[in-house]
């Protein structure tokens, strides 16, 4: 039954990840927490597969998004390179600080984290815009912070790269599909931080690599590649209005699941 629900999991996953440059990690995590919670894993542990299990989910999930944005020529290449060198950093600095939080106080964190973001893109909240692509220091610094904070809340780092990115006068397009690209390195690295940080846990279920959950990984995977390239094309006949306001609502039901 909880495979079946992988499943669908991944699908919505996967829409996500082509529709917002998400990787679908914001629905990942709060749908694996409770349905870690049913199981009945040890609740000082759960959250921690759930974000690890999630980033691994997003390598699989941006490949066939990236893969559609780049064929829409949306894809800003130079960007995703220079922001991927400060990603690698954060995301190694991200695992390691979320594996020293506690689990109820990690789910509390990412509450407020999705709420707050929300807030910003509904409201459109943002600095003066700079008209122009940032310098290579400039997109490294803000690779680290996004890695950082991706791999603390087990997503691909769309919710600060997207804003990031259109802030520095991308169109929603792009700045989506630069996001998808970046999340593929952030899952990478951020997946094997938490592989080899949870590896001596006595207190991970059966079929766990350190604090990825294999059967919720292969489930998810199995349907969030097809569906990524339907998200992808999505996007790309929405409106940057329409997405910005869908992006908010996601994030504002993530935000209140994990605080309730």
């Amino acid at each position: 039954m909880e495979f079946l629900l992988y499943l669908a999991l991944g699908a919505c996953a996967g829409v996500l990840a082509g529709l917002f440059g998400v990787g679908g990690g914001l629905i990942i995590v709060p749908v694996l927490v409770f349905s870690f919670t049913v199981q009945g894993f040890d609740s000082s542990v759960l959250t921690h597969l759930a974000v690890g299990t999630s980033l691994a989910t997003i390598i699989f999930t941006t490949i066939l998004s990236v893969r559609a944005h780049h064929r829409a020529g949306a894809v800003q290449w130079n960007v995703f390179g220079w922001m991927t060198i400060g990603i690698l950093i954060g995301a190694v600095l991200g695992s390691f600080t979320a594996s020293r939080i506690a689990g109820p106080n990690l789910q509390k964190i990412i509450g407020v984290f999705a709420i707050v973001m929300a807030i910003k893109m509904a409201l459109d909240l943002k600095p003066k815009v700079v008209r122009g692509i940032p310098g290579k220091s400039a997109l490294a610094g803000a690779g680290i912070l996004i890695g950082w904070a991706s791999a603390i809340f087990g997503i691909g780092g769309g919710s600060l790269t997207v804003p990031f990115l259109t802030w520095r006068s991308l169109t929603m397009q792009q700045a989506v599909a630069t996001s998808a690209a970046c999340g593929f390195p952030t899952a990478i690295v951020g997946t094997i931080s938490f592989m080899l940080l949870g590896r001596h846990d006595p207190l991970l279920p059966e079929h766990s690599l350190g604090f990825v959950y294999l059967p919720a990984l292969i489930g998810i995977a199995l349907t969030s590649m097809f569906f990524a390239q339907f998200g992808a094309k999505l996007a790309h006949r929405l409106s940057p209005k329409m997405l910005k306001r869908l992006f908010a609502l996601m994030l504002v039901v993530v935000g209140i699941s994990f605080l309730a």
